[in-house]
């Protein structure tokens, strides 16, 4: 994806990543300095889908640092 080229971080250019990280009951959290999303490692894509749509549409801020 071209618009990833460009991604910025504190320092320059900085990658887009996805962590595996935080526990089962935690939603998503982004941290938008270093280009980075935590996932916690979900059970399953059902369980995925419904963390990642309650963060992105529920949530103030989508747990931002």
């Amino acid at each position: 994806m071209e618009w990833m080229d460009d991604l910025q971080g504190s320092d320059g250019p900085r990658r887009f990543t996805i962590e595996r990280s935080g526990e089962l009951t935690q939603l998503p959290k982004s941290h938008t300095c270093f280009n980075r999303i935590d996932l916690p490692p979900y059970k399953s894509y059902d369980v995925l889908v419904n963390k990642l749509t309650l963060a992105v549409e529920e949530t103030m801020g989508f747990g931002q640092e």
